[in-house]
């Protein structure tokens, strides 16, 4: 069989292979033995059918069809192992199956092409002596506090409100009902679909529900019916509300404060293992410093990585692409999943296009930052024991002892993952990373995820009583 190769753009290798005469006809006589062996022709024994009655029956098509394809890839795959070629997917035909077909003839030699992908040949830049910035993350003190606030506002005693109206850090219990402040001339306010309830306790938080329904509720006295004018924001997840000014009938039927415990040894027993407040005190800050020391190494690793985009030079293989989106639409299936969320209405044939479009980019993007740092590690010599490799296993079962991990894939991952982590180590290590302040190198992303998190919290706020969309943000 002879085989000539050729390179072609996007890491693939053309492929032109010759079919001896002998080899087409044995195939051809192959196909027919079979047939005859497992087709039903009736008033024949299977088995016995006469070669010229299969032939009328099948048709001489369908028979040359099935030899064909045997051949091509039978023939493909004696190819690649011949020519030494590591093949990533599976090949593809530059020459039409039809009209291979109308020329193929059993007794004549048989030559097609096809294409494969191949590893990506990966040329890097000037990679040593990087100079980069990564935004800094500072420990901070109040966190600690902060959460310890929490514990005790989760664990106060609610005490009924005597004498005065309501103000911030009140418990409220309420029934409210909204309407849309505008409507067509002539016409009654809608109603806001899902913006209403009876008998719901809320915590007077600023950060609660839309801006403006919590200050409205300011200076309210129990059985006091008010009517509080609201704004939905112009970001809004409903498009229905979004920008929307709205009103809310709200009766205070019940007010409340919270008494909070003693911020001693025994609450820290009561909301945790430690027997001292000292010691939860030491495991929140030490909790706190492991997470302000885990997103700097995530914000170093991303300089790095962003720089490594821009200095390879790489023709990534659809075959690559695609995995790499399959993977990453799966890493999203799962998440959603565990948020509870019907995946099977979000990933349905109409949608899975524009999905895979969209994370074509960020799929492309990873497998540049995976292909540069295993290039620099291979041209840095670098590698991993096969004791690092075992205690890291080892450190993963004893945190995951019910976890049913295949061990040569466990052992794989956890390799491949100490090998990124030392080769990003060694680039650090010969380049310069300048730490300039939080926020500073991406700020609108900042703000972007600070108003994220203040619409996370106001859904949370609202998700128990009203519908989502009415009152959460997202």
């Amino acid at each position: 069989m002879k085989v000539t190769q050729e390179k072609l753009p996007a890491s693939q290798i053309g492929l032109e292979i010759e079919i001896p005469s002998e080899k087409s006809k044995q195939a051809y006589e192959q196909v027919i033995k079979q047939f005859a062996r497992e087709v039903n022709i009736p008033g024949f024994r299977k088995g016995k059918v006469p070669r010229n009655i299969l032939l009328q029956r099948l048709g001489q098509t369908r028979l040359k069809a099935t030899a064909l394809e045997n051949l091509i890839n039978d023939s493909l795959q004696k190819a690649l192992e011949q020519e030494k070629i590591q093949a990533i997917g599976s090949f593809e035909l530059r020459t039409e199956f039809e009209e291979l077909l109308e020329k193929f003839d059993p007794e004549q030699p048989l030559t097609f092409s096809a294409k494969v992908d191949v590893q990506p040949e990966v040329k890097m830049n000037q990679y040593s002596g990087l100079q980069l910035q990564a935004e800094e993350v500072k420990y901070d003190e109040a966190q600690v506090d902060e959460v310890l606030a929490k514990y005790r506002s989760d664990k106060a005693t609610l005490i009924p409100v005597e004498g005065r109206p309501a103000q911030l850090g009140d418990v409220a219990l309420v029934d409210f009902a909204g309407r849309f402040a505008e409507a067509p001339e002539g016409e009654t306010p809608a109603e806001i679909p899902g913006g209403d309830a009876e008998d719901f306790q809320v915590e007077l938080s600023e950060d609660q529900f839309v801006p403006g329904f919590i200050q409205g509720m300011i200076g309210m006295n129990p059985g006091e019916t008010r009517e509080v004018s609201v704004q939905f924001p112009d970001e809004y997840s409903s498009e229905e509300l979004a920008g929307k000014p709205a009103v809310f009938t709200i009766t205070l039927k019940e007010l409340k404060e919270k008494e909070l415990p003693e911020l001693d040894d025994d609450f820290a027993q009561e909301v945790s293992e430690f027997e001292t407040l000292a010691e939860l005190r030491a495991s929140l800050e030490t909790r706190f410093k492991a997470d302000q020391e885990n997103k700097l190494s995530a914000n170093k690793e991303k300089a790095i990585s962003a720089a490594l985009v821009q200095l390879i030079e790489v023709e990534i293989p659809e075959t690559m692409v695609d995995r790499e989106i399959d993977y990453l639409l799966n890493q999203q299936a799962l998440q959603l999943k565990n948020y509870g969320i019907d995946i099977n209405q979000l990933f349905t044939e109409e949608n899975m296009g524009p999905m895979r479009e969209r994370s074509r980019p960020e799929a492309i993007e990873k497998l540049k930052q995976s292909l540069a740092l295993a290039e620099v590690a291979k041209l840095e010599s670098l590698s991993v024991e096969d004791s690092e490799v075992a205690a890291e296993v080892a450190k993963v079962r004893k945190q995951f002892p019910k976890g049913n991990f295949d061990p040569e894939k466990l052992r794989e991952f956890v390799g491949e993952d100490l090998l990124k982590q030392k080769t990003l180590k060694w680039l650090e290590e010969k380049g310069t990373i300048e730490l300039v302040p939080e926020g500073s190198l991406n700020p609108a992303l900042d703000e972007e995820s600070e108003a994220e998190d203040a619409e996370v919290s106001g859904e949370e706020a609202a998700t128990s009583v009203v519908d989502v969309e009415v009152v959460g943000q997202e």
